[in-house]
């Protein structure tokens, strides 16, 4: 994720002195100041190609998961998975949230990985119980004992020398991988597991809602979930006034879309919403400052802010969204795209307090779902 060393500052006194002796009170002389642009642009280049490869046009190019399954899968073990997550990673929020609402957390033990200094996944006990139910928050690794995830990617049978990313699904038993496709995951969560699950009657796909799902996530993936990271990662000024248009152009409408309709599909959360609402808990504390989706703040949309919070307020939901561990994720690790590594306040319109008032969008249902949801 990044190529941040974490190496001490330099003692202000003596930069001082220094600058003062070579051109006083003046700004650093113009040749200067064009051979450290030219010098960080490069190297901001070479660190962006590594962290987030991007196509000839400058616009990040996301690069596909290398183990996938099918959610109907008939020769995996239920009884020998393991999910390892990292909690600012939106594509890994969604598969803690599918696990917590089908109420996987026994039959699908986690180990929590949190970025190291050099943006690679590494794991940190620290020292609260994964079980906590009131905050995810990071741990070792209890299925493999590794210290790194790249280390639990090389333990399996034939290693692994590829990106070594979260969500990860892993066998115990056989040492291997079953998948690290986020959606491949929750597909099989919500419909995979429900001879394990404690809430097996929850279906976040039914199947007369599967064409409607498949649409908005058509809609949803490109446009916003991965549209925020074309828009931060952009490698070009026309790349990024391409991402940031599509986003907010995707963003008008599904606020439009959401003024008579309280879930995307209709009455009932679907994984369409799930995948939908972790892109939109990082918007307004990540997004909006550090990834340039500066057009609007997500609490400008009355719509998409009233729908945050209903889904946030679903039972077991909030305990997946720790916001601190997510801005560390993000501005501590993110050399590239925050060079000083401080870490902005969370905007009161994100707290736990603000994003727990009443929402007032279960007017908008025709039935009450919540029953099925909440259980």
């Amino acid at each position: 994720m990044s190529l941040n060393q974490n190496s001490p500052n330099p003692n202000p006194n003596l930069l001082t002195s220094i600058t003062k002796l070579l051109w006083g009170q003046s700004l650093p002389p113009q040749l200067l100041i064009s051979a450290v642009r030219t010098t960080w642009s490069t190297a901001w280049h070479l660190m962006m190609s590594q962290m987030a490869p991007s196509d000839p046009s400058g616009s990040y190019a996301r690069p596909a998961s290398k183990f996938r399954i099918h959610h109907a899968s008939s020769n995996i073990s239920r009884q020998n998975l393991h999910l390892y997550v990292g909690l600012p990673c939106p594509w890994a929020h969604r598969t803690l949230i599918v696990r917590a609402l089908k109420g996987l957390e026994d039959s699908v033990p986690v180990s929590v990985a949190s970025p190291g200094s050099d943006g690679a996944w590494e794991f940190r006990d620290s020292g609260h119980p994964v079980s906590d139910r009131d905050m995810l928050v990071s741990t070792s690794d209890t299925a493999q004992g590794c210290t790194t995830l790249k280390q639990v990617y090389n333990s399996r049978r034939g290693g692994y020398n590829g990106r070594s990313t979260v969500p990860m699904l892993w066998d115990v038993k056989k040492k291997d991988v079953v998948c690290n496709e986020s959606y491949d995951i929750i597909e099989f969560f919500n419909s995979g597991l429900n001879e394990i699950a404690g809430n097996p009657g929850l279906d976040l796909a039914p199947p007369p809602l599967r064409k409607k799902i498949d649409e908005w996530n058509q809609i949803i993936y490109p446009k916003v979930n991965n549209g925020a990271y074309r828009c931060g990662f952009a490698q070009s000024q026309g790349a990024y006034d391409t991402a940031v248009n599509q986003l907010f152009s995707a963003l008008d409408m599904i606020d439009d879309h959401l003024g008579g309709s309280r879930y995307l599909c209709g009455d009932e959360l679907t994984l369409a919403d799930v995948c939908l609402f972790t892109t939109l808990i990082r918007f307004d504390i990540v997004y909006n400052v550090l990834f340039k989706c500066t057009k609007k703040k997500l609490i400008e949309y009355p719509n998409l802010h009233g729908y945050l919070r209903d889904i946030y307020q679903i039972p077991k939901v909030a305990a997946t969204c720790n916001f601190v561990a997510i801005m560390d994720g993000y501005y501590k690790t993110l050399f590239p795209l925050n060079p000083g590594g401080i870490r902005p306040i969370i905007p009161s319109d994100c707290e736990h307090e603000a994003l727990s008032k009443p929402h007032n969008r279960e007017s908008l249902s025709s039935t009450r779902n919540d029953v099925q949801i909440y259980a």
